[in-house]
């Protein structure tokens, strides 16, 4: 083979090796949401409670993005979901358990009575996260569960979405913020909602999806109107409006639970009176 041809394949082999830029567009997103949880981590341990709260808010906003613009671009990979994974453990376990571990450490003085048992507060602090680890394992491996592809599970997620549980333990410094009060930084509302939280993204307690949900063809003004209320209230009212938010959202994880067992429930009886085939 002469040398002008093996050069022309070696050329060929390097471009088949190229990929596109826009293809790396998601991952740097998962990247930066990432760099965002990890900054959290380093506000936290400098007691820059807000900063620390926002460096979340921003990697829940990117996670949100990232997938949705690889669907759009049509590169997904394993390595994207992989990737995402590692991120999301990191932005959504790591970063808010050791929030919520120096938040409630701030307020337990030599003076307080729950001093000689801090190490308890730091237990609660890996049970969150470890919690966030298993769910999102479980997350990996829910393809192969014949369960979850059952109609009643379309607008649901099996447990608390890792986002969800990091914005649910926020909560309390959320409302301390814009109150400026002392009364929620206390350690057994911090432990509490580590320990809750947690234990909502371990267990397989059904919770909101909106990924498919449906409105009214009515109802697309009115639903537009209050987007862009909200939004006006993040501007004026970011602490206030985040903390609102986040209650609205637990609240309605006892509503999600009773539509999920009447929607499992008429699932049921049509299966039970629907004739076999033959």
């Amino acid at each position: 083979m002469s040398k002008f041809r093996m050069r022309r394949r070696k050329q060929r082999q390097r471009v088949r090796r190229d990929i596109p830029l826009l293809s790396m567009v998601p991952n740097l997103i998962t990247l930066t949401a990432a760099a965002s949880g990890i900054t959290s981590i380093r506000f936290s341990c400098q007691g820059q409670w807000s900063y620390a709260v926002i460096a979340i808010l921003i990697a829940c906003f990117l996670d949100g993005v990232d997938g949705r613009m690889a669907r759009l671009l049509k590169v997904t990979s394993r390595l994207g979901a992989e990737l995402d994974s590692l991120a999301d453990f990191v932005n959504f376990g790591v970063a808010p358990a050791l929030f919520s571990y120096f938040w409630i450490m701030e307020s337990v003085t030599q003076d307080s009575l729950l001093y000689p048992v801090r190490g308890v507060f730091w237990v609660f602090a890996l049970f969150y996260a470890m919690c966030c680890a298993f769910r999102l394992a479980r997350f990996n491996i829910m393809i192969d569960d014949d369960d979850s592809t059952k109609p009643y599970w379309k607008h649901f997620f099996v447990g608390l979405p890792s986002p969800g549980a990091a914005g649910f333990v926020l909560v309390p410094a959320i409302w301390t913020l814009h109150t400026d009060s002392a009364i929620f930084q206390s350690p057994w509302i911090g432990c509490f909602m580590l320990l809750f939280c947690g234990t909502l993204m371990a267990s397989r307690v059904p919770t909101l999806s909106i990924k498919k949900m449906r409105i009214p063809t009515w109802l697309r003004l009115p639903f537009m109107l209050f987007v862009a209320f909200v939004i006006g209230m993040l501007v004026a009212h970011a602490w206030l409006t985040l903390g609102i938010i986040g209650i609205c959202y637990l609240l309605s994880v006892p509503v999600c639970v009773v539509t999920f067992l009447r929607l499992r429930a008429a699932d049921e009886r049509q299966n039970q009176s629907t004739p076999p085939n033959p």
